[in-house]
């Protein structure tokens, strides 16, 4: 559970954050979304113990973050935004250097580092980390920030600059983690990634929360569902554009309604033309247009 009230964070007379509160359940995903300059990473930063608010107060997993922020690190695993790895070891070294840290046995870290390889499917193949690939290196800065089994989890653009096929499948471990019981909190710029995997959204704006909840509550929030309609018309010059302001899409026409009484008013307009109706599909608006919405 994470419970934060009027966090505050001041640099000279500009407030990185200012009284943000919320909580959060464990065993889930939070995305914190905003614009740049919006105070995401601050509040990363805060909520994993590396930036100690100007005032506020912050509870992760029991512990009072401001007062003794060092007893989050055996339960937490923290990932940023860049990964930066010492990269003349090799990844089996990389994490037996970390899991010692942890007092971890030796023979436990190497069981759980073959268990954290084989899950994210890192073939290391003996290479040091110099020689990884972006996509290996973030893999490996995972595999890191799980060496100790945390229940609890902070990552900073864990999928950023990765090709398609490795930002979906790091997308998908992190929900297979969720379903583990670990709680994790995120940012991320790939808001298609924060709709799929997160059970609730927090936008930033200026350091303020601006709109925090579920997706379907996001949705009702910034706008109700519109349809798009697509069809065929033997003579499409016959039909009202007024009424159907129809655009070619595909090879095919399409036109968007607003409502379900502008979706009739459209299947209406089209029938009397003569034409027909192939597909209507229903679209709630997405976090890109809701974070246009909101403007910087």
């Amino acid at each position: 559970m994470i419970t934060a009230k009027n966090l505050t964070k001041k640099y000279d007379d500009f407030a990185a954050l200012d009284d943000v509160s919320f909580t959060f359940p464990d065993a889930g995903i939070l995305g914190i979304i905003g614009h740049n300059g919006a105070g995401k990473t601050t509040l990363l930063k805060m909520v994993a113990g590396l930036v100690a608010p100007t005032s506020g107060e912050l509870i992760v997993n029991g512990t009072d973050v401001v007062r003794d922020p060092a007893a989050l690190k055996a339960a937490l695993g923290y990932l940023p935004e860049e990964s930066r790895l010492y990269e003349t070891m090799t990844a089996e070294d990389y994490l037996a250097f970390f899991g010692e840290i942890y007092g971890i046995p030796k023979d436990e870290i190497t069981v759980r580092t073959r268990r954290l390889f084989a899950a994210l499917s890192l073939e290391t193949g003996g290479k040091k980390l110099g020689e990884f690939s972006k996509g290996m290196k973030r893999k490996a800065a995972i595999a890191r920030s799980l060496i100790h089994d945390p229940a609890f989890l902070v990552y900073d653009e864990p999928t950023s600059g990765l090709d398609p096929m490795t930002s979906r499948f790091i997308a998908g471990y992190l929900k297979d983690l969720k379903n583990s019981g670990k709680t994790i909190v995120l940012s991320a710029h790939n808001l298609y990634q924060v709709e799929a995997i997160c059970d609730r959204v927090m936008i930033l704006r200026r350091g303020k929360i601006v709109a925090d909840g579920t997706m379907a509550e996001l949705r009702e929030q910034f706008g109700s569902i519109t349809y798009t309609v697509w069809f065929s018309a033997p003579d499409p010059a016959r039909i009202d554009r007024e009424a159907v302001p129809f655009r070619e899409d595909d090879g095919g026409l399409a036109c968007d309604a607003s409502d379900m009484e502008n979706l009739n008013v459209v299947s209406a307009a089209i029938a009397a033309a003569g034409g027909r109706v192939d597909r209507i599909e229903s679209r709630y608006p997405s976090l890109e247009e809701m974070l246009v919405t909101i403007g910087k």
